[in-house]
């Protein structure tokens, strides 16, 4: 039994390859959001494009950061849509490896 277990780890299937596709959209995916999130933050109200950048890359790996709020409505519209994407990668990326699991239990 053990050895069947340690077979599975080294075994590239077609399940696999479908989980590391999902997370490779998502990580692209959640790049140009943050790149477009950043951009944004920049326009309207972050001083300097690193700042933004770091700004939107805070909000979308933690949902939410220790920095303050933002005070333009446009600011504030970018801050929750960036911390909804990072609420739906979440979710999207569980559900993936949730489904990866239970494929290879059936």
């Amino acid at each position: 039994m053990v050895w069947e277990e340690i077979s599975r780890l080294v075994t590239w299937s077609e399940r696999h390859r479908r989980l590391f596709s999902r997370i490779v959209i998502a990580i692209v995916l959640s790049l140009v959001v943050d790149v477009i999130g950043a951009v944004l933050m920049w326009q309207s109200e972050i001083h300097g494009f690193g700042n933004a950048l770091f700004f939107a890359t805070a909000q979308i790996l933690t949902v939410s950061s220790s920095m303050k709020n933002p005070v333009t409505h446009s600011g504030q519209i970018v801050d929750v849509g960036l911390e909804l994407w990072a609420v739906f990668v979440v979710t999207a990326v569980a559900g993936s490896f949730a489904a990866f699991f239970r494929a290879g239990d059936s």
